[in-house]
């Protein structure tokens, strides 16, 4: 029993820097950047860089800027745009090529409701489902 709980432990704590998909195969750089430390994999003009130290309550206005520092210092490019949380962000990259515009999703708004305020007015509350 406690060599299977020591191997859960194990598998649990190296799957902690394990890449996306995408970015399997590709070496990581790793980068410190103030209290963070990121593993960077660049490919293509994408990038992901996963926070690897361990910080108390990380707020992503404070850990999405060194993020950024990390992928532009290890890429070379400015970051375009940036998705993700605290632990994990994906970057598109602008390395001085032509950009090709990114994709915007378009909502379909199917779900709204009338507020009534009374006196003759009201608001429209539509919240965005997008596909």
């Amino acid at each position: 029993m406690v060599r299977i709980l020591f191997l859960f432990i194990a598998l649990l704590v190296t799957a902690c820097d394990m890449p996306s998909p995408e970015f399997r195969g590709v070496t990581p750089m790793r980068v410190k950047i103030a209290q963070s430390t990121f593993d960077v994999r660049v490919r293509g003009t994408r990038a992901e860089a996963i926070r690897i130290n361990t910080e108390w309550a990380p707020r992503m206005a404070a850990t999405a800027p060194r993020g950024v520092a990390a992928i532009e210092v290890v890429s070379g490019c400015k970051v375009r745009k940036l998705r993700g949380d605290q632990a994990m962000m994906t970057a598109h990259l602008n390395c001085g090529g032509p950009l090709r515009p990114l994709p915007v999703p378009r909502p379909s708004y199917l779900d709204c409701g009338l507020l009534d305020l009374g006196d003759d007015y009201a608001d429209l509350i539509c919240e965005p489902v997008y596909q």
